[in-house]
């Protein structure tokens, strides 16, 4: 599979979110970073159909990112993804699943599973809102795998986790995109050194580096300030 971001951009009245950027995705985990205000999340949010671009083009193998089918293959993470408090984790996966169409004896299955991969297994009928910062973050991304996507979209995923927490979803992502197209944004760089095979660099709006992170040498928070510096 293969995504195509080509000259997509978002303005604003008078400003430019993200301007006439362009890429391609393949199966891998992608690094996205940049700082605060650069354009990740707009253009994340635009690469899951939530917000339309002001122009350019998004596709998968040439299917729409408006589309139903686009929809079906895609997981998103945003920051600050929408829970209710008064489910508990188990009835919110539950939830999601039937939004994503899943048949109740598939969303049992992939419930347990997900919740045990999170480490939440032990308190899957206690309500979200009591938990930690860093639970809630682990039902996000469990919601996000409900649908086996084969295009996994994260922004800022490992925010609030503690170390631990963010080696076992390091290795969790690193599996996943062994098959599947993953698009990590992250402020915390060495999540992505040792599981990115590729890094997208924003600033202003604009893209302003697109390689392979394989061909690189030495420290990737190293390399990351280096470029920002000579930009």
């Amino acid at each position: 599979m293969n995504i195509r971001v080509d000259r997509v951009t978002k303005q604003y009245k008078n400003k430019i979110a993200v301007d006439r950027v362009s890429f391609e995705l393949k199966e891998g985990v992608t690094g996205l970073l940049g700082a605060n205000g650069a354009g990740k999340t707009t253009l994340m949010r635009m690469m899951s159909g939530i917000l339309e671009p002001t122009g350019g083009e998004i596709d998968a193998d040439g299917i729409q990112v408006t589309s139903e089918q686009y929809r079906a293959m895609l997981g998103y993470l945003p920051q600050d993804f929408g829970y209710y408090p008064e489910f508990t984790a188990r009835k919110f996966m539950m939830y999601m699943s039937a939004l994503k169409g899943l048949s109740k004896s598939h969303a049992r299955r992939k419930t347990e599973e997900l919740l045990e991969l999170v480490g939440l297994e032990a308190v899957a009928d206690k309500k979200i809102g009591t938990f930690s910062g860093g639970m809630k973050q682990r039902v996000g991304i469990a919601q996000t795998l409900i649908n086996d996507p084969k295009i996994l979209i994260l922004d800022e995923p490992t925010a609030g986790l503690d170390p631990g927490e963010r080696a076992r979803f390091r290795s969790m992502i690193a599996d996943i995109g062994k098959d599947n197209i993953v698009l990590f944004s992250t402020h915390i760089v060495s999540d992505l050194e040792h599981i990115a095979g590729n890094v997208l660099i924003m600033k202003e709006g604009s893209l302003v580096y697109d390689g392979s992170w394989d061909n690189q040498n030495g420290n990737l928070e190293q390399f990351y300030i280096k470029e920002m510096e000579t930009l």
